[in-house]
């Protein structure tokens, strides 16, 4: 299978060529491939030049959150967020991606993956919607096969709900992440929110406040903090929020928002503070509300590198 065919015009209108047919003939045909390119994918270290780090996150779908802004199945077409995923990828600044095996595996047949940092995404049994939403299984990537697949970095989410027992299991499954993480040596992102039901649907708390209380259930989980990292929302008071750890932080972007140089001024005045080594952003980049995808990555990745 060739590389990606990546042409100026196709970045300015944020389309990329992609060899789709040769996808589905390697999926269906050689699967072994996908570890040939995983196994020879050129690697790079995690934090370069000023130490900070911009990923692009598309591990939403295996959680059923397909839904961006007011389209409920706008990340439905897979090769449509491979294309997406393919521009933003392209541009300079970008500095890896964040997913789940399917999405890192079409990534890794594409050729897309070459000197990134690949961020594998592991509990995504939570389903959106569902009533066992808050007892958020390991159901994709675990730690021997983030080390098999020589990837670079693990990702997981904890939501804490202190009046449902599934937070429990959650906690106890993180807690174990956590600790293989550390004897592997491999980083290991921690996602924490504190949450709760209202109307059948699972909130996260994002008061100054909750977000403090979440860092520090987080942070002690595992057997060892030595490779933890936090992947947190930006909320009011961050100065209080990084006031609350020295864990090395990554900023989230959260949902689509229709006032997007409202979100970046947050994320700009965020990146500001100690401790924030950068962001990780899916959704509000990938389909932003004006469409252009160039132009949001490209001012994003401005705001983490300078």
């Amino acid at each position: 299978m060739t590389s990606p065919t990546i042409r100026p015009e196709n970045v300015v209108t944020n389309r990329i060529e992609l060899d789709f047919d040769a996808l589905r003939t390697a999926r269906a045909r050689t699967p072994e491939l996908i570890s040939e390119r995983l196994a020879s994918r050129e690697r790079r270290e995690l934090l370069l030049g000023d130490g900070r780090l911009f990923i692009v996150a598309a591990d939403h779908p295996a959680r059923g959150a397909l839904g961006v802004g007011a389209d409920p199945a706008a990340m439905a077409d897979r090769y449509e967020l491979l294309r997406r995923l393919a521009t933003a990828l392209s541009r300079p600044g970008v500095d890896g991606v964040l997913g789940t095996p399917d999405i890192i595996d079409d990534l890794a047949l594409l050729g897309l993956l070459e000197g990134k940092i690949v961020v594998g995404s592991m509990n995504r049994g939570g389903l959106r919607g569902s009533t066992f939403e808050m007892d958020d299984r390991y159901t994709a990537y675990d730690i021997e096969r983030i080390v098999r697949d020589r990837l670079d970095f693990a990702k997981n989410l904890l939501r804490i709900n202190l009046t449902d027992p599934g937070s429990s299991a959650t906690l106890e499954a993180t807690a174990h992440a956590v600790s293989r993480a550390a004897e592997a040596r491999v980083p290991i992102m921690i996602e924490p929110f504190m949450s709760e039901w209202v109307d059948g649907r699972v909130r996260n708390d994002l008061s100054t406040e909750a977000v403090i209380l979440s860092i520090a259930i987080a942070s002690g989980l595992g057997s060892s903090s030595a490779y933890s990292w936090l992947k947190l929302p930006v909320v009011a008071e961050m100065e209080r929020v990084m006031a609350a750890t020295t864990l090395p932080t990554l900023l989230l972007g959260g949902e689509v928002s229709d006032d997007q140089d409202e979100a970046f001024e947050s994320w700009s005045n965020a990146l500001s503070l100690p401790n924030v080594r950068g962001l990780v952003v899916g959704r509000s980049l990938l389909y932003p509300p004006d469409g252009d995808v160039v132009a949001a990555v490209d001012t994003a990745a401005a705001l983490v590198h300078g």
